[in-house]
């Protein structure tokens, strides 16, 4: 729980304040393409350099806020088990031109100039070289009800940092339990007395700074129920780009279960329709969805799978909008990418199978018995394979998107 401000608004204890702490004091690793060297970044530290170049550079900074899964670990239950991917950052700003947006751009890459270790010869090195090296997506989105751009920076175990800078955002969530944002400004302010004041002055249950929170979903205290609970619930699913829909199925494999049954058909529906007007090309559909498994499973064929099977059975149940051969080649891919991650699975445990053999044979070993977990045989797992009302079957001489 936090002490409430407003209906949408809280001041964290100080178990929340120690935790929020904890992220901004880690090391982040961001990883470098090539021959560039890791960097290992704190929070704190990018967060403030980033604030003070865009200051020196001109740019009004409204406030800084720490947003999305770390915010929910950082508020919800320490028993919940809470974890978190990215680390997502928002810098209110103001940007009324295009050349503002290019000085956000230029101020997260003169810091990560100044991040590279000792010995590096940083008087050859461009904001090109090192957009190359470690950012892996920019965003600039510039509309009538929108305008913010987004940075994110590499990270091999995808926990990236996602630097996003706003100024007008129509829809800031998806769902009640990532509504969360967390206002740093009180914070950074803290460390900087601490670093100025001589001597370090830590933080203690008698002495720490106020920090508040804030759901843009609108009710903090129903929010923060839904998160302690593993309750989803959202407003007007068909405002959110996607619909919601990939973030709706990773809820569930996690073990989130909605808020109210009776409204699961029509939230379902709306989240279909919204998804299929985003992305209404297959093509769009198969980079999006593999985008995705890339960046919420870091490898994890298992719950790939499980996702998957989710994805397919709420597409086949809620899709209302689509032609009938367009639902059923998305069906397919969602088939056929499932189809990919037991082959992989497959691949993985045939590699132990005769890893263990070759052990056995170079160290003279006679194994008795061996277990390899839940399989059906030393390649397979025996509840992973896809079932008749799971998968329809395909036809294996038809193209790989088209249904017989």
């Amino acid at each position: 729980m936090a002490s409430e401000v407003s209906s949408s608004q809280a001041v964290l204890f100080f178990e929340q304040l120690r935790r929020l702490n904890e992220v901004m004091e880690n090391e982040i690793p961001i990883h470098g393409r090539g021959n560039f060297p890791t960097l290992d970044i704190k929070l704190k530290d990018l967060v403030k350099m980033v604030r003070d170049k865009l200051k020196a550079d001109g740019v009004h900074i409204r406030d800084i806020r720490l947003n999305g899964g770390a915010a929910s670990y950082v508020i919800g239950r320490s028993e919940n088990g809470q974890i978190y991917s990215d680390l997502d950052l928002i810098f209110g700003v103001d940007m009324g031109t295009t050349n503002d947006m290019q000085k956000t751009k230029h101020a997260v890459l003169d810091c990560l100039l100044d991040f590279l270790p000792e010995g590096v010869n940083k008087e050859k090195m461009s904001t090109c070289s090192l957009k190359e090296a470690y950012v892996q997506k920019m965003v600039k989105v510039c509309n009538h009800s929108d305008r913010w751009s987004l940075i994110s920076l590499s990270n091999n175990k995808g926990k990236n940092v996602e630097l996003k800078f706003v100024d007008t955002m129509k829809r800031q969530y998806e769902f009640s339990v990532d509504s969360f944002q967390i206002y740093l400004d009180s914070l950074l302010k803290f460390y900087e007395i601490s670093s100025t004041s001589g001597e370090e002055v830590g933080m203690s249950e008698n002495f720490y700074p106020t920090v508040i929170a804030e759901s843009v979903y609108g009710n903090f205290n129903e929010a923060l129920y839904h998160l302690n609970k593993k309750l989803i619930a959202t407003n007007k699913p068909e405002e959110i780009r996607g619909g919601g829909l990939m973030k709706y199925c990773f809820l569930q494999v996690r073990g989130y279960r909605p808020a109210k049954m009776e409204e699961v058909g029509a939230m379902q529906r709306y989240m279909c329709s919204r998804f299929f007007i985003d992305f209404s090309d297959i093509t769009q559909q198969e980079q999006k969805l593999a985008n995705y498994l890339t960046n919420h499973f870091n490898g994890d064929d298992t719950m790939q799978y499980e996702y998957l099977q989710k994805l397919y059975k709420v597409i086949d149940e809620s899709t209302i909008c689509l032609m009938g051969h367009e639902r059923r080649q998305t069906l397919n891919l969602i088939q056929q990418m499932a189809y990919e991650v037991l082959v992989n699975q497959e691949r993985k445990a045939r590699n132990k199978h005769i890893q263990m053999q070759q052990f056995d044979m170079q160290n003279d070993l006679i194994v008795d018995q061996v277990f390899y977990g839940p399989y059906t045989n030393y390649y397979g797992y025996n509840n992973y394979v896809p079932s008749q009302s799971s998968f329809p079957v395909m036809c294996p001489a038809c193209s790989q998107h088209v249904p017989c």
